[in-house]
């Protein structure tokens, strides 16, 4: 999968760059979450599932429209993860591709703004949609394990799950050390943000921890928007 249908950017010659996302959205990741972040004059992706918005379950509350403009106002980026949050295994091609724009319109419906990134629910792709959402979005994050470089598949951006707590600090420095050595891009994922998080989240302790690291070994901490940025594609537009 990694190797087929891939659209290539160099990441040659840089300074070494870590993101933190959010899936799903809930309100942890942005209450919490996002103030951790902003403590440390760093911006983090949210990847919003519109369907989820404004109900509960084991993540705790998602989402409500004010959290969208709230995290918009303090520089976080909000990015799509379908309307309905299904796996891509689990509908046809196109049917998949329907519910990504569906809840890629809501959101900008939501919110006045554009957006273009977008990360697969449970981390599910197939080649099918991997190519045919290459004329979609701007970049599409799965669960994969790894560091971005020194070519960066924007059809499919590595990341790593933070989850757990401060006893998976150790684990998680070392993997922003060995990006640091690398000068390529790391990418966390998550999900809710509490003191007793799901199995899908992480403390606040873990979080604020993981950014400290990443301070501390000189990498840039950039929400994946901005990250593109560097790379030359912010003026990207996806093919209709």
């Amino acid at each position: 999968m990694s190797s087929l249908c891939r659209r290539v950017v160099p990441f040659a010659g840089r300074e070494p760059i870590v993101s933190f996302t959010f899936d799903d959205f809930p309100r942890s990741a942005y209450t919490v979450g996002g103030s951790i972040l902003e403590q440390f004059g760093a911006h983090g992706t949210y990847y919003a599932a519109t369907s989820l918005m404004n109900t509960s379950g084991e993540l705790g509350e998602h989402f409500t429209a004010a959290d969208l403009s709230g995290l918009l106002s303090n520089g976080h980026e909000l990015a799509n993860h379908t309307f309905s949050h299904i796996s891509s295994r689990a509908v046809s091609c196109e049917q998949f591709e329907s519910d990504t724009e569906r809840g890629k319109q809501s959101l900008e419906e939501l919110t006045g703004h554009s957006v273009n990134n977008f990360s697969y629910p449970f981390g599910h792709v197939t080649l099918q949609t991997k190519k045919s959402l290459a004329h979609d979005v701007v970049s599409a994050r799965g669960n994969s394990p790894g560091l971005n470089g020194p070519e960066i598949d924007l059809n499919l951006l590595r990341a790593n799950r933070m989850y757990g707590g401060i006893e998976e600090a150790v684990r998680l420095k070392a993997m922003i050390q060995e990006n640091a050595r690398r000068k390529s891009w790391l990418i966390f994922y998550t999900h809710d943000v509490r003191p007793q998080p799901s199995q899908y989240g992480c403390t606040p302790e873990l979080l604020a921890s993981v950014v400290s690291s990443a301070l501390q070994a000189r990498s840039r901490i950039l929400n994946i928007a901005a990250a593109l940025t560097e790379l030359g594609v912010s003026n990207f537009v996806p093919a209709n």
